[in-house]
């Protein structure tokens, strides 16, 4: 086995999971299996969400090809198993950590990226139920989600007090 071409296979599993997830957000955990997701939009009490179930159904093939690839020694199953694990890692602190801030590890960052995705994702949210939403992915988020924290930061830096972006502290 190519160490390089092991690599390649997970790097490309992982990028490939962005759309997997755009998929299955969009037309999944806002479709048949909404009922397991709604709690997500609609929050109610509690530290778990049955939304956290997604967590579980991502990782049964990561696991499987893990262990397939392992002990039937097919090293492209095993790189395709840890590119999922690797992505439900990422998603786990982009979207529970940085995001929702289920954890308290990451609460005050400015950097341009991190607030692109937050106001992606809080664009997502402003749809509380299944239907007309958008912005389904986590690590990407769109040109215009962009546009507008390139524009939040100049109108910031000219001391213009607007109400829907932080101020600098």
């Amino acid at each position: 086995m190519n160490v390089i071409l092991y690599i390649l296979v997970l790097l490309g599993t992982f990028l490939l999971m962005e759309g997997v997830t755009w998929l299955t957000h969009k037309y999944v955990m806002h479709g048949f299996l909404w009922y397991l997701h709604k709690d997500h939009h609609q929050v109610e009490p509690g530290f778990f969400e049955k939304n956290d179930a997604f967590f579980i159904i991502f990782a049964i093939p990561s696991m499987l090809l893990i262990y397939s690839g392992t002990f039937n020694n097919t090293w492209w199953q095993q790189a395709v198993g840890f590119g999922i694990m690797a992505y439900g890692f990422a998603y786990f602190i982009v979207h529970d950590v940085i995001i929702h801030q289920r954890f308290k590890w990451f609460t005050r960052s400015n950097n341009n990226y991190v607030r692109v995705i937050r106001w992606a994702h809080k664009m997502h949210h402003k749809h509380l139920d299944r239907h007309e939403g958008e912005s389904f992915g986590m690590l990407y988020a769109a040109k215009k989600y962009w546009n507008k924290i390139r524009k939040d930061r100049q109108l910031m830096a000219g001391n213009k007090k607007i109400g829907y972006a932080p101020e600098a502290e």
